[in-house]
């Protein structure tokens, strides 16, 4: 028989909420989500209160694929170190302060900028600020990873979301209200002053220790052996072909070896975790206004109930797997994300009745804050300490890339079957995350339990 998992007290669990590490992820997720608006519905806003075509403001959502794709360099801010930074402020906060920098100096060109005439400059300017951000957003993750036990990451990942949404309604709400009261220019030369923010966090808080990218490399038996068989090469062809073996094929091998076959399992679950709460996202809005629901009504609700539910459950959740280990929760997120996403079925049926929305919207945002916490801890346990960003961007991109995928087909769902049916059957998608979740929850090498206080 298994041993009983050992729980913390609830007042234990709670004051890990008063740790240096967790405090800090409350800045640096401000920082990550800050950027993000400001080259998505924000910029969107401001180009088209400037008269630029709605067709020309569509190909800049493009933009957003760098956030998808930004494993491909990913084993770069993983091992790469940087000139003058690393050797001052370590890898992790090295890579921060580039990205911070470029996303503020991306800001600052676009405040420089009158969209009119000028859309190839604001779309450069929008790529750095995108690439900077998705950059940013892997050495946060390192950094957070590498900065505490497992038992800490689904409260470091709490605060990390509250940060986040800080972040959103800054650069969302904050910068229309800067905008119609002063101008863009302002709006966006104020969201790179805040910026400050996320530099000042990395420039007080410690580098977590870690072995030197060399060291890492001589102990890796395919460089070793690879540096073996390139005696008499040229020194330069050697190091490159020893960093290249060690970035971008170690980080695979590693974990694949750690967990042979159940590899597959693993990434198959963290491929369907959120698969039918993304696969319905795209539908959501328009239900509300098929409906009838008024922009106001639904800004209104979204705004003060779902960002409130959403900070809301990703404290419970991180104070959850403080005091009741990992495993436990993973199932009960995944049933309750799968559960919540009927709440759209019902109000698509009941119609335009306002405390019906509010609940679906809690209902909504109270599930994924909670399983966006816990699983962001699943995750991070995952994660070789040699491989922070390389693995965990792989992994965080995995978990989007089906579910999104699926999304765009949620319209042609909508029209031949109607809203009821295919949130029913975007409910169904989650079946396969909740028997997956009970398979990893009774394997302890899979899940961490939390240590007794």
């Amino acid at each position: 028989m298994l041993s009983p998992t050992p729980q913390r007290s609830w007042l234990a669990a709670l004051a890990v909420y008063c740790r240096a590490p967790v405090i800090t992820m409350l800045f640096l997720g401000f920082s990550a989500g800050l950027p993000f608006l400001l080259v998505f519905s924000t910029l969107s806003a401001w180009l088209r209160s400037d008269g630029v075509e709605v067709a020309a403001i569509g190909f800049f959502a493009w933009i957003g694929m760098l956030y998808s794709i930004k494993f491909f360099w990913a084993p770069v801010v993983d091992r790469l170190a940087l000139p003058l930074l690393t050797r001052t402020f370590g890898q992790r906060r090295g890579w921060m302060l580039l990205a911070q920098s470029m996303i503020a100096a991306g800001l600052v060109g676009l405040a420089g900028l009158s969209p009119v005439g000028n859309l190839g400059w604001v779309a450069l300017f929008a790529l750095l600020v995108a690439f900077g951000s998705a950059t940013q957003d892997i050495a946060i993750d390192a950094y957070r990873i590498e900065s505490a036990d497992d038992d800490v990451q689904a409260a470091m990942a709490s605060t990390y979301i509250i940060g986040y949404r800080g972040g959103l309604l800054a650069a969302g709400a904050g910068a229309l209200y800067i905008a119609a009261s002063a101008s863009w220019d302002v709006a966006y030369m104020s969201m790179a002053a805040l910026m400050g923010i996320g530099v000042l966090t990395v420039l007080l808080r410690p580098e977590p220790k870690r072995a030197s990218l060399s060291i890492q490399l001589i102990h890796e038996p395919k460089v070793r052996a690879f540096i073996r068989a390139s005696r008499g090469k040229p020194k330069l062809l050697r190091r490159l072909g020893a960093w290249s073996i060690g970035a971008l094929v170690c980080p695979f091998t590693d974990f694949f070896r750690r967990y042979g076959v159940k590899a597959l399992w693993i990434l198959m679950f963290i491929a369907v975790f959120r698969i039918s709460d993304l696969a319905m996202a795209s539908m959501a809005n328009p239900l509300y206004i098929d409906l009838g629901f008024s922009l106001a009504e639904i800004a209104n609700v979204t705004n003060i109930f779902g960002i409130a539910m959403s900070i809301t459950g990703g404290m419970l959740g991180g104070l959850c797997v403080a005091r009741y280990g990992i495993g436990p929760l993973l199932i009960f997120g995944a049933g309750l994300v799968m559960v919540t996403n009927l709440l759209f079925a019902v109000l698509a049926v009941v119609g335009n009745q306002l405390p019906m929305l509010v609940i679906t919207i809690i209902g909504d945002n109270l599930a994924n804050g909670l399983a966006s916490a816990v699983f962001i801890a699943f995750l991070s346990s995952l994660t070789s300490r040699a491989y922070t960003a390389t693995q965990y961007a792989l992994f965080s991109s995995l978990m989007t890339l089906p579910g999104k995928f699926l999304s765009g087909f949620g319209g042609l769902v909508v029209t031949a079957q109607g809203y009821p049916s295919f949130f029913v059957i975007a409910t169904l998608l989650g079946v396969p995350a909740i028997v997956l979740a009970v398979w990893i929850s009774r394997d302890k090498e899979l899940v961490p339990t939390p240590k007794p206080a």
